[in-house]
């Protein structure tokens, strides 16, 4: 079998119909170029979205939860044990909300090989006096360095510096929400009266904007001291650590874990924030889906190209076999003619999508609630450019493989005859 002669054979039909054959690799071009230009902004609109949610929350959250008792007093009597107790509108018990011995606990977490890193926060309600009117909201203690590095706590900061909370005592950031209701600008103070009515002034040094409104209308964050200081706690208070893993996938097995280890309520991602996750598993499949049917609509029209030139050529094909090709020759010359069609129209597509990606990802994007991203996002993952070209040398092969086996059993006796 002469490889160099079936090239030279499959070169002189490819371009004895070059009009046809430019337009299957256009065809080609563009179904990839839709498909990686395509998944790469679906991507980074899911990374987007998912950041604004699932990345700022912890992947478990060990905390305390205010619960009524498992078992009543009366249960344990053993005056009653054999009875059926009926007890109704149990109360929550009294118990307060910080993790007991959090030192301990963070010091064992700290050594665990599974985990990024934790952070500690303390999580209050208060009013922020606004005249004679109280606004209800939260304030988040954090320590600021851990905040940042986990959660990127400086990207959501819109104005002032977030190490500020750190070095200026009794600071405050606030929400853009909140900030606009309290007419507050940096450099002011504000005053704070907690659940318990003990009231603090608070600088403040800068805002932050998250792009979920009720968070930005409600929430604020200070410093672990600072919160301490308002709630008038020791500095060993938390009322949460917040553990971040180096496999996301292991939180609800970790969760459980920890749960159990620790006496703790603990709470993994998943399990948080399930419907961010099904939007984006969703959003990814209808990407996919569209992306696909692009490359197989370029396949069919491949396969309809090729038909019509099997067709064309009959007599070609007959001159071929009688001159010595086999009928795995034919096979061999069709399927490289494919071929060239899907890389040739592959590479091209593959150089324009990762064009057009970058032309996406210079679109400027400007929004009051996402005030940090200042064009569309795009996310080049080499893998989509893998997928891609894969797919094209797939579909083209295919499109030309049923084709070819038709060319390969025709009879040149048959078709020199009819002529």
């Amino acid at each position: 079998m002469n490889y160099k002669l079936i090239a030279d054979v499959s070169r002189s039909l490819l371009l004895a119909r070059w009009k046809q054959t430019l337009v299957a690799a256009i065809g080609v071009t563009f179904s990839i170029t839709m498909f990686i230009s395509l998944l790469s902004f679906m991507s980074g609109l899911n990374d987007l979205l998912d950041g604004l949610i699932i990345n700022r929350t912890p992947h478990i959250r060990l905390y305390n939860e205010i619960k009524p008792s498992a078992q009543q007093p009366v249960s344990l009597s053993e005056k009653y044990r054999d009875h059926y107790n009926f007890i109704s509108k149990v109360k929550p018990k009294k118990e307060r909300l910080e993790i007991y011995n959090n030192a301990a606990i963070m010091s064992y977490l700290k050594k665990d090989d599974r985990i990024l890193g934790i952070a500690p926060k303390i999580t209050t309600q208060v009013f922020y006096n606004v005249g004679a009117i109280d606004l209800a909201g939260a304030i988040n203690g954090i320590d600021v360095e851990a905040e940042n590095k986990l959660f990127l706590f400086q990207n959501y900061v819109t104005d002032g510096n977030y190490v500020d909370l750190k070095n200026t005592p009794n600071s405050i950031i606030l929400g853009k929400g909140l900030s606009e209701k309290m007419l507050a600008d940096i450099g002011d103070v504000i005053q704070v009266t907690t659940s318990r009515g003990e009231r603090m002034p608070l600088k403040v040094v800068g805002f932050f904007q998250s792009g979920l409104q009720d968070i930005d209308n409600t929430q604020s964050y200070a410093s672990i001291t600072t919160t301490q200081k308002l709630l008038a706690e020791s500095g060993s208070y938390i009322t949460d650590i917040q553990v971040k893993l180096k496999d996301i996938n292991l939180a609800p097995a970790m969760a459980l874990e920890y749960q159990n280890l620790f006496d703790l309520e603990a709470i993994d991602i998943q399990t948080a924030n399930s419907q961010f996750e099904t939007g984006s598993s969703v959003r990814t499949i209808i990407s996919y889906s569209v992306g696909i049917t692009l490359l197989i609509v370029a396949g069919f029209g491949i396969y309809n190209i090729l038909n019509m030139m099997i067709y064309e050529k009959m007599d070609s094909i007959a001159i071929l076999k009688a001159t010595g090709f086999s009928g795995k020759d034919v096979n061999r010359i069709f399927i490289t003619i494919a071929l060239s069609i899907g890389i040739f129209g592959g590479i091209l597509g593959l150089i324009f999508g990762f064009g057009l990606s970058a032309l996406i990802d210079q679109v400027p994007f400007n929004t009051q609630a996402l005030p940090t991203i200042k064009t569309y996002p795009v996310n080049y993952n080499p893998v989509f450019y893998v997928i891609g070209a894969v797919f094209s040398i797939v579909t083209t092969y295919l499109a030309g493989y049923f084709p070819s086996r038709k060319a390969s059993k025709i009879d040149p006796v048959i078709i020199i005859r009819g002529k």
